[in-house]
């Protein structure tokens, strides 16, 4: 874990940085499973190995074009005792027929958003949804854990009551809150270095 309680304010280097990611991406970190291990149980096709997220673009939008969506170009790697994924313009790790099956004896968590603010954060545990709502809209949660992790949420950097303003920096916010559960820190300098490996998974 980090030392210091991830907030919002700690990812500010998405909109430096990686800001065309920011607007349209999928992040999911799956503990104790390996990169093979979530690309197999994903029925992903074998693709390349592509160093950096930055190379994950191109290949990511061929797959839209060509599979109109049916299928998702994905990037996985360990980081630490877990799996990130990054899916750019991507959904699977949001979608629960694909994820909840492999949560079965482990924990996953994954956020979402596209090109029009559409999102979602999903915390499962042992094929259980824990927490799922959409980090515009905090207050609208569910999961079995959905009311008892607000401190966590309002620390991580959202507003989650009914009458809060809707705050610019729910992205970053949902990047904090799955530092939280996961204690995995997630860095600008992280994600250029790793090595990904990539396949095509079907969207079930």
């Amino acid at each position: 874990m980090t030392e210091t309680p991830p907030h919002a304010t700690d990812y500010a280097w998405l909109r430096e940085r990686h800001a065309a990611l920011r607007d349209a991406y999928c992040v999911t970190l799956a503990g104790a499973l390996s990169p093979a291990g979530l690309l197999e149980g994903l029925g992903a096709e074998p693709g390349p190995r592509i160093t950096g997220v930055a190379g994950l673009f191109e290949p990511s939008f061929d797959a839209w074009s060509q599979r109109q969506g049916d299928e998702l170009f994905v990037g996985v790697a360990a980081v630490g005792d877990w799996s990130l994924m990054v899916e750019v313009n991507g959904y699977l790790g949001v979608t629960s027929s694909a994820l909840r099956p492999l949560s079965r004896g482990r924990t996953i968590v994954a956020h979402h958003r596209n090109i029009e603010a559409v999102d979602h954060f999903v915390w499962l545990a042992d094929g259980e949804l824990l927490l799922h709502f959409e980090p515009l809209f905090p207050d609208r949660r569910d999961g079995s854990r959905a009311d008892g992790y607000l401190v966590e949420m309002r620390e991580s950097g959202f507003r989650p009551s009914p009458d809060a303003a809707l705050d610019d920096w729910h992205t970053e916010a949902a990047f904090a809150l799955a530092e939280r559960i996961t204690g995995i820190r997630l860095t600008a300098e992280l994600l250029d270095s790793l090595e990904f490996t990539c396949g095509t998974a079907p969207v079930r």
